[in-house]
């Protein structure tokens, strides 16, 4: 490795120091959550929760296998069997979370390419505005619960209708918030290319876009908090696995255990989805002068 070749001592000190920026990110979700959870526990111990409504977290995260053979279909109503027996519980509470995941997934993907699209649409073509505006505006109100039967009646039971029920809480948002970013665009920036030769696909492509991702990935995140409460109640009503059936099993068969293991494990799997969210934008949205972490005052 040549001299040319060979790290700065900046390039190693803002690496340093972004190293670990994400260790006390990792350590102050620790103790923010083991603070609460501390917490419970000595409500528990002094007997202030009721541990068969309010079990602490050192029982319902304790007793692993008993909770994941509920995650399994072959295993949770064989009542008195011997779970430590059961083949490879890890897979059972993987296969479940990794449905789960998918379906946010592809409802998140496909309502921000369709919802970008279409609001780059309504503000470059005149005819699309017309068009279909006012029924976003008319539609955007109403509350995806609503939209669930429709979705049974329109696919049935299975993925599709989850995924749906994703799409769907998160389009309408994300086009108005597409049209707004537009609109918040600094017209220097439009004028500055348009005397620079830009044809009006240019400055779509080179300016307004680069200048509403960094507001629609903010957008983004947040309304991926409102994907998880969708897909579990698609899950709960129109879907035969994934973690929304384990909290409709749970409730009907008066387990807070489970209850409180199936929360956790949404709570975690949000918790690593915004993470790696807030990672990809200020990795790849690096001329934003906003940032994921926020600002004090």
């Amino acid at each position: 490795m040549t001299t040319e070749e060979m790290p700065s001592h900046d390039s190693i000190r803002a690496l340093v120091a972004r190293i670990g920026r994400g260790l006390s990110r990792v350590l102050w979700a620790m103790f923010s959550i083991g603070f609460f959870a501390g917490i419970w526990e000595v409500a528990w111990a002094l007997g202030w929760a009721n541990p068969l409504l309010l079990p602490p977290p050192h029982i319902f995260l304790g007793n692993f296998l008993e909770q994941a053979a509920n995650f399994s279909p072959t295993l949770r109503w064989q009542v008195g069997q011997d779970v430590s027996a059961a083949p490879s519980p890890l897979v059972s509470v993987l296969n479940t979370v990794l449905a789960t995941l998918g379906r946010v997934a592809t409802g998140l993907t496909l309502a921000t390419v369709f919802a970008l699209t279409l609001g780059i649409g309504i503000r470059r073509y005149i005819a699309v505005e017309r068009l279909t505006l006012p029924a976003v505006y008319f539609l955007a109100p109403v509350s995806p619960i609503a939209w669930l039967p429709i979705a049974i009646f329109l696919f049935g039971v299975g993925n599709a209708p989850a995924i749906f029920m994703v799409f769907i809480a998160l389009f309408f948002t994300m086009t108005l918030a597409t049209i707004a970013e537009i609109d918040a665009v600094n017209p220097n920036f439009v004028n500055a290319a348009r005397i620079m030769g830009a044809t009006r696909g240019q400055i779509y492509r080179r300016v307004i876009i680069p200048a509403i991702l960094p507001g629609l990935f903010t957008v983004l995140r947040l309304n991926m908090f409102a994907a998880w409460m969708v897909v579990l109640l698609a899950e709960a009503t129109g879907v035969g696995s994934g973690l929304g059936q384990i909290i409709m099993l749970a409730r009907n068969t008066f387990n807070p255990s489970l209850v409180f293991f199936t929360v956790t494990i949404i709570g975690l799997l949000g918790f690593t989805c915004d993470m790696l969210l807030r990672w990809v934008q200020d990795r790849f949205l690096f001329w934003s002068t906003r940032t994921s972490g926020g600002r004090r005052a």
